[in-house]
């Protein structure tokens, strides 16, 4: 090991050890963005490449959750607007998606996964498999829940959600009278496909961008930000402290 590898590995023992007990996330959600800008800096010819790395690097963060005892990670890999890409760029990347699903279900690997996002919107060849791979996790026990967004945006989710809260008041024979008197915040969140789940307290986006892009729109309304310069494959433990770190040193009042 040389220097360098020693004073980085000093540097996140003394963060970890920053963060005993101090508050930390129980919901995360990570916008993992940056894989193509860093295949391209790097030299590779193929954009995919930094999609295969930067989804490698997946089974790291939900280690590192798990050792800070966060409970959720909602994890954007796919907006809607990504499915208009040509089909030569789509395609491997749902292949990728569809791989990654596959990889953290395999037996040993304690996570349970589930999908958020619109998956009829895409191919049956990636939606089939990845609905199965959340089914085959549905018994992972001792680390932590995991998201996977795909086909995924913010606006879409709260009209999905209006649109299933309509149908099941309709059903119930409700009229749209008395829903819009009687409506609640609490009736729609209850639609979304996070429902049930707290909602993330942390929210990291990688590759310098400083923007949510439509990410957990509703359920964000008192999330804490941190945006991280490195592109997603280089996002490192040390990253991911200092993410903490900076939501531990936050008042989160709440408007009080």
């Amino acid at each position: 090991m040389g220097l360098r590898d020693l004073v980085y590995s000093a540097y996140e023992r003394r963060l970890a050890k920053q963060l005993v007990g101090r508050p930390h996330p129980r919901h995360v959600g990570v916008i993992v963005d940056g894989n193509r800008r860093w295949a391209r800096e790097v030299g590779y010819r193929d954009p995919n490449d930094g999609h295969r790395v930067g989804a490698a690097k997946i089974k790291d963060l939900l280690r590192w959750c798990d050792a800070a005892n966060v409970q959720v990670v909602t994890l954007w890999l796919l907006s809607t607007d990504n499915l208009s890409r040509p089909a030569e760029e789509l395609e491997p990347l749902l292949r990728i998606i569809v791989d990654l699903a596959d990889d953290l279900t395999e037996a040993g690997n304690p996570w349970q996964l589930q999908m958020v996002g619109a998956l009829d919107l895409l191919p049956a060849h990636a939606a089939i498999p990845l609905k199965a791979a959340a089914d085959r996790s549905a018994f992972h026990l001792g680390g932590v829940r995991v998201n996977m967004a795909i086909g995924y945006g913010g606006r879409r989710e709260i009209a999905d959600a209006v649109r299933s809260l309509l149908h099941e008041q309709a059903a119930a024979g409700t009229t749209i009278e008395h829903l819009a008197e009687t409506l609640e915040t609490d009736h729609i969140a209850e639609h979304l496909y996070t429902a049930g789940q707290p909602d993330p307290d942390l929210l990291i986006r990688t590759s310098g961008e400083q923007r949510l892009s439509g990410f957990l729109l509703w359920q964000s309304a008192h999330s804490e930000f941190y945006f991280c310069d490195v592109n997603w494959p280089d996002f490192r433990r040390v990253d991911f402290l200092r993410a903490l770190r900076s939501f531990a040193d936050r008042d989160r009042r709440y408007g009080s």
